[in-house]
């Protein structure tokens, strides 16, 4: 299973760092775990931070156990905001996640 963590501090990082086009998508991130933490991932600047943003253009919450899954199978990510298991505040830009879970 995926751990949280290391998703926000090491595999995203190097993910943008591997493509730095998706910074393109110019929006910044907050995702909210509950039992995991808070995180802000600003696709303007390609950072990632531990802690919350005041001007996030999208906010994500979720519980662990249903990030970890989604972390696992990416593509299970509709599946889970179908069945309410995911929020988002805009539903345009967590479409664009897909593009950096994948």
């Amino acid at each position: 299973m995926a751990q949280t963590e290391d998703f926000f501090s090491s595999f995203l990082p190097n993910k943008i760092a591997e493509n730095p086009s998706l910074k393109d998508i110019g929006a910044t991130f907050q995702f909210e775990i509950e039992d995991a933490g808070t995180w802000s991932l600003n696709l303007t600047e390609g950072t990632v931070s531990e802690g919350g943003v005041d001007d996030a253009d999208c906010v994500i919450n979720t519980d662990r156990a249903t990030w970890e899954k989604i972390l696992d199978n990416p593509s299970s990510a509709i599946q889970m905001f179908m069945m309410g298991k995911i929020k988002a505040s805009n539903i345009g830009l967590a479409t664009k996640l897909q593009q950096i879970l994948g």
